[in-house]
């Protein structure tokens, strides 16, 4: 029975050329990516002043990769959702790098403004969880802002 519906439903998508040229697409991109072709090299230069190499993948966000290589703790953020966002994932850019960024968007803006210490926005802080990562970032620097009082144990 299971082979019979199986065999109905691939002459189905015999007869429907768009569905059938769309799974065929699909398994030809997924099939000829590679995860080596996705990695994003990036320079995090931490509160103390180490530079560290971390890698990312395109499509993640700045966060992720972050989070990963143990340079943000991934208990104190909130699942990437800006709404819920407390700018502890705040990152600052080197100038080279800002303008192949999109802008930020009137709520990142927002968040910035709202947690920043002093009253001028510094036009280098990004969130992280904002920030998606692709080829055209390869080996942006970054600088881990120095942890906030309440965010020391």
């Amino acid at each position: 029975m299971v082979i019979s519906s199986l065999q109905r439903f691939t002459s189905q998508i015999a007869r429907t050329p768009s569905l059938s040229l769309l799974l065929t697409r699909s398994s030809a991109t997924t099939s000829s990516l590679k995860v080596t072709d996705r990695l994003v090299k990036l320079f995090a230069i931490d509160f103390s002043g180490k530079k560290r190499e971390i890698i990312g993948l395109q499509g993640h966000t700045l966060l992720k990769a972050l989070t990963n290589h143990g340079l943000v703790d991934p208990a104190s953020h909130r699942l990437e959702d800006i709404d819920a966002c407390s700018a502890e994932c705040e990152v600052n850019i080197a100038e080279e790098w800002l303008e192949k960024l999109p802008p930020p968007s009137y709520d990142e803006q927002y968040v910035l403004r709202r947690n920043s210490r002093n009253r001028v926005l510094n036009k280098h802080s990004r969130l992280g969880c904002q920030v998606v990562l692709g080829k055209e970032l390869q080996g942006m620097v970054i600088a881990m802002p120095e942890p906030k009082a309440w965010d020391i144990p």
